[in-house]
């Protein structure tokens, strides 16, 4: 037959187990996060995924101005986008247009 024990010492005993195997201690079973912030961090590793920045064109105008710098694949770019625009093909123009006063809603 199992004797019943009083919350308190079991609070203790629980207390005394997260000190001993360096876990949370949390009676009211609040969500806390702690799963999510015992993980590795993943900045290091998705940081190095990628590789290093090369020096663009647009890079090299920003820094030197005076040179007079031309990237040929912004221009292609926006030669095809002044095309498609005189076809007739271009984004449509954004509307502006004040909105109407709200009106009172009958019961």
């Amino acid at each position: 037959m199992a004797f019943p024990v009083a919350r308190e010492r079991l609070l203790q005993l629980y207390k005394l187990r997260a000190s001993i195997f360096n876990t949370t201690f949390n009676p009211s079973n609040v969500r806390t996060g702690n799963k999510y912030l015992r993980q590795r961090l993943k900045g290091k590793s998705l940081a190095d995924y990628y590789p290093p920045r090369t020096v663009t064109v647009a890079d090299m105008r920003r820094i030197w101005p005076e040179l007079g710098f031309i990237d040929e694949q912004e221009q292609a770019r926006v030669d095809a986008v002044e095309r498609a625009k005189a076809r007739g093909k271009g984004a449509p123009k954004k509307i502006r247009v004040k909105p109407d006063k709200p009106t009172k809603k009958k019961k």
